[in-house]
């Protein structure tokens, strides 16, 4: 549930595919032959949906739209999140979900059908709705962006409980106005990756900072945002 498939996990979905394939009496596609021989003996790999999406035999396939280099970029993702978690409850439901797809899809230049986006959508929910409520979370959602360019995937090994959460941002809001500026979120952020260096590369910070602080409002990274990336518990 990270995000992304390695080591046990991608060799398992290796040989789930060969066998799958062989088994409906069809050989691997050019593009899966490929991708077996670079990661069939590999543990280090990393894949996500969109790279795996790459292996796919058609192009019908909406996931492919996300490997359009308008959509790798962390910063835009969150701006669009932003946009459409208007409540700022860190969800999304399925008509927002919806709008948020189209929004993504016309940044690739990917004009659709009404009906077509819908399809997209009930299919968003099927991956991604764990439980089944009918709504999104950021970091569920985020699983859109190639694994290199997830800055989300980071945080998922420093993540916070909420009392945690609540101590270091009541720390870093030294103003006590009850929002973070982007001085303080830099701070913050400079002693998580001292504390956590094997997740967090202080060398990407400038990217780390950039993309929470889409989630602001006006320059105020109030507590709800910060929570999406930093809080493992609900507040």
């Amino acid at each position: 549930g990270n995000g992304y498939m390695d080591g046990k996990e991608l060799q398992n979905f290796i040989q789930e595919l060969q066998q799958a394939r062989k088994k409906a009496g069809l050989d691997l596609t050019p593009e899966m032959k490929a991708f077996v021989d670079q990661y069939g003996k590999a543990t280090d790999g990393k894949i996500g949906i969109v790279e795996l999406a790459q292996i796919l035999p058609t192009e019908e396939n909406f996931l492919l739209f996300f490997r359009c280099q308008q959509l790798k970029s962390s910063e835009d993702f969150m701006q669009t999140w932003r946009k459409y978690d208007s409540d700022h409850s860190g969800f999304i439901d399925s008509e927002e979900l919806k709008s948020f797809l189209k929004d993504l899809l016309q940044k690739a230049n990917k004009q659709i059908e009404d009906s077509k986006l819908t399809e997209y959508t009930e299919i968003m929910l099927r991956m991604f709705d764990a439980n089944n409520d009918g709504k999104l979370e950021l970091t569920e959602l985020a699983r859109l962006l190639p694994v290199q360019e997830n800055f989300l995937i980071k945080f998922q090994g420093v993540k916070m409980c909420a009392k945690e959460f609540n101590k270091a941002f009541e720390m870093y809001d030294q103003d006590g106005n009850g929002y973070i500026d982007e001085n303080e979120l830099d701070a913050l952020l400079k002693d998580l990756c001292e504390k956590n260096k094997k997740e967090l590369d202080i060398n990407n910070l400038a990217t780390y900072k950039k993309s929470i602080m889409a989630l602001s409002d006006g320059g105020k990274l109030y507590r709800a945002e910060l929570a999406l990336i930093l809080c493992a518990e609900e507040n």
